[in-house]
């Protein structure tokens, strides 16, 4: 409606605006952290918390039809703008999450009172728009996907980090620098702590796996707690270590089969124990549409929408006759958030999307103690992966020492990716490595200071982590070899072979894993009983990897092997002396491949955390040392041929082809086809070798690798999680050819997604709950409900705002809620006297959606939704309100549009 001209011209000075500006203070900016029972904060720089009910004359009973401005002798009361003050704040426990907006403020005049009076009086106006009361029955929505995620407004928390910091910024006394250079240190403080916990938590995970590994083959006499490198003194045997055979005394033929029994009953142990640890983490989400999982289980039956589960009527809508109550409760869904490698979860987080539990301090707990257990059972798995769910983890709790971070969800998003990054940075030892993790894989939204303040993380975890010495070699690299001959040029043949192998290793991979858990995981017995599943892949892992030396060893300690060069004293069995010695190894190394890669396909996705970097480094480093004595046995047999005539005729064994380039060249190729890295494997490997000379080998294999892999599986490993599991990932990096406008996707209007204001601006409280209500039960738990006046849009109150003020009402069947978007009162000390009246729900309402027409085109919407960050738009069509779109209902759009392009 057009504004009277005194609501044109405000009647305020710039002190008056100022001082109603304090939203931007620490004690008023405080945002909810996205968590049911987190603490949530009420600010707003209006002053309208009047008890309206104590302006009516006191005969009267007041109705949705009372005036507001009446006095008991009949007359209208004045009302002239005043200076805003804060309100005060307000702590909530029992509402959804969301964050709250934090509306800019403009003191407005009488205007406001004028229209209202309008609105109130003889002459009521109705809305044209079809939103009459004959449309009041129930009928439920086609439901979205993910009702149990709430999502960050990015925007909104943007601005609220703006008024803090400009309120900041005003002071000008000595305090007031103080406090300023404080918040801007708070961030180099919050990461720094990060960085050292973190790497505090990888010592001690590397040290204990380390001692609990080798119980599998016996134990020391100076201390059961160590390890048999530390027992030995580096040495393969000595007097100290005692495997479990000689301790009976049994024939050396009856001893190794004691030694098989036990190490296949400790490999067992360690994976049940670690399992039962992960299952402890069981998390129950009450969910009227359920996702598949949330740990990595491809072979969670995806619940698409359908409406398979939907009620039992047609399209599994509600009957006139039926309330909202009346249809289907909402379904559970159970995941367990210690189990997996976390990245792909932590990945949808960091895209504005909250996973209740998934960053808490029980996960962390558990899954620090389940990975040490289920790497120390000699599984098939890595660590690496799920030190990224781990650090994540420490960011997460690290952030409630400074309420800047704890109360912004867009900023803590920026520490969380500072801290995934550190997580591969002591994986690695790449602190560099790490960073590029961050922003390649990770990060969905990742501005200069982050990446800065990424890298300090990633130095502090560096240093920290050198600082312990965890491996005992004053290295953080999990190892570390050297090359001292250069590549040739022939070979440049066989690494661009050896990314075309491992990239479709990679999708093989990818493959098998998909097909094995649709099949075998999907067994009733199986999916009703985890354990029972890592029972017999822990089994099978024992029974044939006892028998091979390369399966036997831990993951990183067998890609030491297969990349490290032959030394004088090496007793690998990896360096041949001729071409006979040459087949040999062959043999030996491909059975090892053979086992390898089934175990890692057997066990990706088991109730256990799990990594796959390594493991697939592992399968690549395999492959790799395979074609290198391929290679080494051309150089055997041909000595003369003119394409080896680089090579020195008297040199040793390596002179001319060194198999272990070969090894990690292949292990970048196949993790690059698993994960889909690029830059970041190149530099991770640099970093592991410190080889200038091999960084264009390592570079050409991993872009050939990504190649040959996206031209067989478009998918990488996470992605194919976030698109079987039905996370809400909106990807920022791809772009979806759209043929349509926004109006494809519009829902039509109802009189239960709006709150009209036509009539009157006071609406009750229970006529608001069943709106709520209607919203959680189509799974909007962070959607909204637009305030309609005649038509026109004039403000949104979102979800969570609007339940957290109805749960303030102490008698909700009685309480009328005014809702209004441009008042101001002036009785400032008189609110004070009386305190705030929880029935005003103008605070809570944004005077200023974003908006577009409904012939705006779907490119611009996917650039609105993935730039600006937004939960939902608003659709106008010739300035009338149309309906509302949000972000999971576009990321649903998007899915159906990917699914019909495979077809």
């Amino acid at each position: 409606m057009p504004r009277s001209t005194s609501s044109h011209h405000p009647s305020f000075t710039l002190e008056e605006e100022d001082e109603g500006d304090d939203i931007g203070s620490p004690r008023a900016s405080a945002l909810l952290p996205t968590s049911p029972v987190a603490a949530r904060r009420l600010h707003s720089a209006r002053t309208s918390e009047l008890d309206l009910r104590s302006r009516l004359p006191g005969r009267l009973q007041p109705d949705e039809h009372s005036s507001l401005l009446a006095s008991p002798d009949g007359t209208m009361r004045k009302y002239t703008s005043a200076p805003n003050t804060s309100l005060p704040r307000f702590s909530r426990r029992q509402s959804v999450t969301g964050s709250i907006w934090i509306p800019k403020n403009h003191s407005r005049s009488s205007s406001w009172g004028v229209r209202l009076a309008t609105a109130l009086g003889s002459e009521r106006r109705r809305t044209d728009g079809g939103l009459s009361e004959s449309k009041s029955s129930l009928f439920t929505d086609e439901r979205v996907w993910y009702d149990q995620f709430t999502s960050t407004d990015w925007v909104h928390d943007s601005i609220a980090d703006a008024f803090r910091v400009r309120d900041l910024r005003s002071r000008k006394d000595l305090r007031g620098r103080i406090y300023s250079w404080f918040d801007g240190a708070q961030g180099w403080i919050l990461v720094a702590i990060i960085g050292c916990i973190t790497a505090c938590i990888a010592y001690f995970v590397d040290v204990t796996e380390a001692s609990i590994f080798d119980i599998k083959e016996g134990f020391c006499v100076d201390g059961w707690y160590f390890s048999k490198r530390k027992c030995c003194f580096a040495e393969e045997e000595c007097a100290s270590w005692i495997s479990w055979g000689d301790v009976l005394p049994l024939s050396r033929l009856e001893k190794q089969w004691v030694d098989f029994a036990a190490y296949v009953f400790f490999v067992v142990l360690f994976a049940v124990a670690s399992c039962v640890l992960t299952l402890t983490t069981k998390t129950i989400i009450p969910s009227a549409f359920s996702l598949s999982t949330l740990d990595e289980n491809l072979g969670a039956d995806c619940r698409g929408h359908d409406g398979d589960d939907e009620s039992d009527t047609p399209n599994g809508r509600l009957s006139p006759a039926q309330t909202l109550g009346d249809a289907q409760k909402p379904s559970t869904m159970i995941y367990y958030p210690a189990a997996g490698s976390g990245v792909a979860e932590v990945k949808v987080i960091l895209s504005g999307f909250v996973v209740h539990g998934y960053l808490g301090v029980k996960t962390l707990v558990v899954k620090t103690l389940a990975l040490i257990l289920s790497v120390a059972s000699g599984l098939s798995l890595g660590k690496e992966g799920p030190y990224v769910h781990i650090a994540t983890c420490v960011g997460n709790i690290a952030c409630r020492l400074f309420s800047k971070y704890n109360h912004n969800d867009g900023k803590r998003r920026e520490v969380l990716s500072a801290s995934a990054a550190s997580g591969v940075g002591v994986a690695f030892g790449a602190p560099i490595g790490g960073v590029l993790f961050s922003l390649e894989e990770v990060s969905y939204y990742f501005p200069p200071k982050t990446l800065f303040r990424t890298f300090f993380c990633c130095i502090a975890a560096a240093l920290t982590l050198k600082f312990l010495n965890p491996y005992g070699t004053g290295k953080i690299v999990i190892f570390e070899v050297r090359y001292v001959t250069d590549w040739r040029f022939f070979e440049m043949i066989a690494f661009i072979l050896l990314g075309v192998l491992g990239g479709a290793l990679g999708a093989l991979f990818i493959k098998a894993s998909r097909f094995w858990a649709q099949t075998f995981r999907r067994i009733p017995i199986i999916k009703k009983w985890p354990v029972l599943e890592v029972v017999l892949v822990a089994l099978i892992s024992g029974l044939v990897s006892f028998w091979n030396r390369y399966t036997k060893l831990a993951v990183t300690e067998l890609l030491f092997e297969l990349a490290s060069p032959c030394a004088p004293d090496d007793s690998s069995g990896l360096c041949p002396k001729d071409k006979e010695q040459v087949v040999d190894i062959l043999r030996y190394l491909w059975v090892a491949f053979v086992i390898k890669s089934l175990l890692t396909t057997i066990t990706f996705g088991i109730k256990v955390p799990a990594g796959i970097y390594v493991p697939s480094m592992v399968v690549g480093g395999l492959l790799g040392r395979i074609v290198g004595h391929c290679v080494q046995y051309m150089v055997f047999a041909y000595p003369n041929a003119a394409i080896f005539d680089d090579c020195p005729k008297d040199g040793g064994v390596e002179s001319c082809v060194t198999p272990g380039v070969y090894a990690l060249v292949a292990a970048g190729a196949t993790m690059c086809g698993v994960t889909r890295l690029s830059v970041t494997l190149a530099v991770i490997l640099f970093e592991l070798t410190g080889s200038l000379d091999h960084v264009l080998p390592f570079s050409l294999s991993v872009l050939v690798a990504k190649w040959t892999a996206d031209a067989l599986e478009p998918l990488s490993i996470y992605d194919l999680l976030t698109q079987m599991n039905a996370y809400p990932f909106l990807d920022n990096k791809l772009r979806p050819i759209f043929t349509t406008d926004l109006g494809e996707i519009t829902p039509r209007l109802r009189s239960e997604r709006i709150i009209d204001l036509s009539d009157s601006p006071l609406v009750s409280a229970q006529t608001l709950r069943r709106k709520l209500d209607y919203l959680h039960h189509a799974g909007e738990l962070d959607g909204g409900l637009p305030v309609v006046r005649n038509g026109i849009l004039v403000g949104l109150i979102p979800a969570p705002d609007l339940e957290f003020a109805l749960d303030k009402l102490d008698h909700e069947d009685q309480c009328l809620c005014l809702i209004a978007t441009d008042i101001s009162w002036h009785d400032a000390e008189e609110m004070e006297e009386r305190g705030a009246d929880p029935t005003d729900f103008t605070p809570y309402i944004d005077p200023a959606p974003v908006a577009l027409d409904i012939h705006s085109p779907m490119d611009l919407v996917y650039q609105c939704f993935v730039k600006l960050g937004l939960r939902y738009i608003c659709v106008l069509r010739e300035g009338q309100y149309a309906g509302l779109v949000h972000k999971k209902a576009f990321v649903q759009y998007i899915k159906e549009l990917e699914e019909a392009g495979t077809k």
